[in-house]
């Protein structure tokens, strides 16, 4: 029997010998921001389904969707015993504000993963539980999701401290998780009885579309007055950045789905109207995400020339993306547009590279036991940390 010297001696890189019953230290630091690995690896098969494809990369779509169940999984399992064990830090958690939005990364890591059942589940399980899996996630993400959304700024102003000037992308993320709902829930449309479940079950996702786009409206003025006012994020942040793309594309997304399950949910004028508003938002909603994708990339560029390395925040490179790559798809096919579609093709490529690159140095860092080390950049605390306020004259910029 391992003694209680012996519990706390490590033994090499990230492994530790510890007693029977004892709760496992690494999992006291586990937060909520690495539900983003799933969400970014549920999305590589999502926006991979929505492209033209051959049956060969749909089994390979077939393989990451099944990948992000088994992360799903763990990620749970992980959390539930960090509640259990943890309860204190998991509180403090909640009323850090740096890294309490990161809370709503969980609803939107069930909606990928329901999402992706639905699309390319079905190759493995079959039309009727890829159908019952996908009612099951989408139900639990929207409940958590719009918990998030109003729990979190609730926080933000009752009981959490920010300084003037420490606006981050990362508030976007509880507020956009409504969002995923609304992008997702129509495919669940033709699965309900027709008439009144139907309808109520399209315009309900248009209410979480509006909910969403409203509060996003609110919080991204803030997030563009902090970085004119105060320059650049802090390395480890400056990938976040790419966060804003999120409710562009994902908007996107949801106004093209909800289009497509208008017809015979609603009536004929109601479809007609909503599939002109999926052209009429989503274009110019596209053109802003490239210009912000441009800035982004400009920005981050100028974090690795300033010695950025890798954090947890570089998964905020995959999942914003790939709701660009859906959004395009989705106006490639109400235009028919081929430009649209080599849009999202180009994307989807960056999409892909982004989760390797992400995936590789995650299981790395994994391996080397620096991942969950609380002084470690890539902690949720460190990694979501906002810079301190500016309170004197800003120096000039390199």
């Amino acid at each position: 029997m391992a003694t209680p010297t012996q519990s706390s001696a490590r033994t090499g890189p990230g492994l530790t010998i510890r007693s029977p019953g004892t709760p496992p230290a690494a999992l006291r630091h586990l937060g909520p921001n690495w539900y983003a690995a799933v969400m970014g690896t549920a999305i590589v098969a999502n926006a991979g389904a929505a492209l033209p494809h051959s049956p060969l990369l749909r089994g390979v779509y077939v393989a990451v969707w099944a990948l992000s169940v088994i992360l799903l999984l763990v990620l749970l399992a992980a959390r539930t015993a960090h509640w259990l064990h943890h309860a204190g830090q998991a509180r403090r958690h909640l009323l850090d504000p740096a890294v309490a939005p990161f809370y709503g990364c969980l609803s939107m890591a069930l909606l990928a993963v329901g999402g992706g059942t639905l699309a390319v589940g079905t190759d493995v399980l079959g039309e009727p539980a890829a159908v019952a899996v996908d009612a099951v996630l989408w139900c639990a993400g929207t409940a958590t999701g719009l918990a998030a959304a109003a729990a979190v700024p609730y926080l933000m102003v009752a009981r959490h401290r920010i300084e003037p000037g420490t606006a981050s992308p990362v508030w976007l993320l509880p507020l956009v998780a409504p969002m995923v709902s609304a992008a997702l829930g129509p495919g669940l449309v033709p699965q309900l009885p027709a008439g009144q479940w139907q309808e109520a079950m399209l315009l309900a996702c248009y209410a979480l579309f509006g909910m969403s786009l409203l509060a996003t409206l609110l919080m991204l003025p803030l997030v563009v007055a902090r970085l004119i006012h105060h320059g650049p994020l802090p390395l480890a942040l400056t990938p976040t950045l790419f966060l804003v793309l999120g409710p562009l594309g994902q908007s996107t997304t949801a106004v093209g789905n909800l289009a497509d399950a208008a017809p015979g949910a609603v009536g004929a004028g109601y479809a007609r109207a909503m599939s002109a508003f999926a052209l009429l938002y989503g274009v110019p909603v596209m053109g802003f995400a490239l210009l912000w994708l441009a800035l982004a990339t400009a920005l981050v560029v100028r974090a690795f020339r300033a010695g950025m390395t890798f954090s947890m925040t570089w998964w905020a490179f995959t999942f914003p993306v790939g709701t660009c790559v859906t959004g395009a798809a989705g106006l490639a096919r109400h235009t028919g547009l081929t430009a649209f579609t080599w849009l999202a093709v180009g994307l989807f490529g960056v999409l892909v590279t982004a989760w390797l690159v992400a995936g590789v140095r995650t299981a790395r860092g994994l391996a080397g036991g620096r991942l969950l080390v609380p002084a470690a950049p890539a902690g949720p605390a460190a990694v979501a940390a906002p810079a301190a306020p500016v309170t004197g004259p800003r120096p000039a910029r390199p």
